[in-house]
């Protein structure tokens, strides 16, 4: 209890923590947690226990999160969007005292904050499994979800880290919060952020540029932009948007952002595009918010990283994993992201080159599909693309405008050697995406797609 109230619920009274667009100060949060805590215990939730909740971005999902982690209980975040069959097999596994939905199914849109009424289902007797505070599924963009916990020290270290980010909002500064409160940026750079340094929290009404516009310029206190890059081509879309002189700067989370998709954005709306770099194992690891260093990112406070055999590695004195014993994960407290990279010995600063697995041989010679890929996303016309290695190196295209098969391989002939050029190319209307905005790339499910 004592973290929650000293960390996330301190405050003045009056304090406005979220705008959409009725307002809640602190006065009204800390009694709506106060009475979703009496709502958990009569549904069966003990201090010790775990709470799983399937709840969309909304105040339910808020304040039963707050309550569970007030009343000294695990919350277990599964995402709304998941399908009952998911949910199950989650819910088996991890075996909550208390189980929190809708209590009506989510109407599908562009919503990013619904009004929910939440139904209650007490499903075991059972304590947590572990001491962690919140327990995440990964959002699985490379393979199969796995299980995380991370303790309430460690969550409260990672809002304090964000406090020393030069850049960050202050007081009496809003995020525009885009990215969903299930998952890692959202939560912790959105969410407990916001709540621990006092600043408003304003979900658009609706997932467009034109509504994420109108809530920049609904106030004149500064605004930062929080997403991931999908994010910014909704904000491109927008045809000649208003001067916003509140827009302070867009920060982005995910999968590194595109010089040339960098460049249009700052050109369009006159203002950095800052680069975070994290997992849910760790949450932020680097930041760039000036867009200084791109596509490097410099350590946050307190994070140590390394180099070994170009992957990159995250000091972390305990495994981030429940159930798993893995040491190509995590082993002599080191987490082993898997993501190719380099830290530079002078300046530190760390540069992310891809996933490990993005390096494939070629006729004996070595392709980085990485670049491939980043080549393919620079083409007229091309809105997202996946390059995998799938027995040749095979391309799976979003277009933005009509194009031909073509017409690409035309493009593409001028900028790569002919044994990186893919062989097989793939037009679809749209790329599977998790429900964390990143494009996936497991074979089976771009297969799929493409069928």
């Amino acid at each position: 209890m004592t973290w929650v109230d000293d960390v996330l619920l301190a405050g003045p009274d009056d304090e406005v923590c979220f705008r959409f667009p009725e307002t809640v100060d602190r006065r009204k949060l800390r009694q709506l947690v106060q009475d979703r805590q009496t709502e958990l215990v009569q549904a069966g939730f003990r201090p010790g226990g775990a709470v799983a909740l399937r709840l969309p971005p909304s105040m339910a999902y808020v304040t039963h999160l707050l309550a569970i982690w007030r009343g000294g209980g695990q919350a277990i975040l599964l995402d709304h969007r998941l399908t009952d069959y998911e949910v199950r097999r989650a819910v088996e596994r991890l075996v909550p005292q208390v189980v929190v939905s809708p209590e009506h199914p989510v109407a599908a849109g562009l919503r990013t904050f619904v009004d929910v009424e939440t139904s209650l289902a007490s499903y075991s007797g059972h304590p947590a499994g572990t001491g962690h505070a919140v327990v995440q599924l990964s959002s699985g963009s490379t393979g199969p979800s796995k299980v995380i916990g991370r303790t309430a020290d460690d969550l409260v270290a990672e809002v304090l880290r964000y406090t020393q980010i030069d850049g960050v909002p202050h007081r009496g500064e809003r995020i525009i919060l885009l990215p969903s409160m299930v998952h890692v940026l959202g939560l912790v750079g959105g969410l407990l952020y916001g709540l621990h340094a006092g600043v408003q929290l304003v979900p658009p009404a609706r997932l467009t540029g034109d509504a994420i516009v109108h809530a920049i310029g609904a106030a004149t206190t500064p605004a930062t932009v929080l997403g991931v890059p999908f994010h910014i081509g909704l904000l491109a879309s927008v045809q000649d948007p208003p001067w916003l002189p509140q827009f302070k700067r867009m920060t982005t989370g995910g999968e590194l952002v595109q010089a040339a998709v960098s460049g249009a954005f700052e050109e369009k709306y006159g203002v950095p595009l800052g680069n975070m770099y994290g997992m849910t194992e760790v949450g932020v690891i680097g930041t760039d918010l000036y867009g200084e260093h791109r596509p490097a990112i410099r350590p946050a406070p307190g994070i140590e990283v390394r180099a070994v055999d170009g992957e990159l590695h995250i000091r972390r004195p305990e495994s981030p994993y429940l159930g798993l014993s893995d040491p190509t994960r995590w082993a002599d407290g080191w987490l082993h992201t898997r993501d190719a990279g380099i830290v530079d010995p002078t300046t530190g600063l760390v540069s992310i080159k891809g996933r490990l697995d993005s390096q494939v041989s070629v006729g004996g010679l070595k392709v980085d599909l990485t670049e491939v890929e980043s080549t393919l996303g620079s083409l007229r016309g091309v809105e997202a693309a996946v390059v995998a290695f799938d027995g040749a190196i095979t391309a799976y295209v979003q277009l933005a405008e009509p194009r031909t098969t073509a017409e690409l391989e035309r493009d593409l002939a001028e900028k790569l050697a002919p044994y990186k050029r893919p062989r097989i190319l793939h037009l679809l209307n749209q790329l599977p995406r998790t429900t964390t905005g990143k494009l996936v790339r497991d074979l089976s499910a771009l297969r799929k797609a493409a069928s």
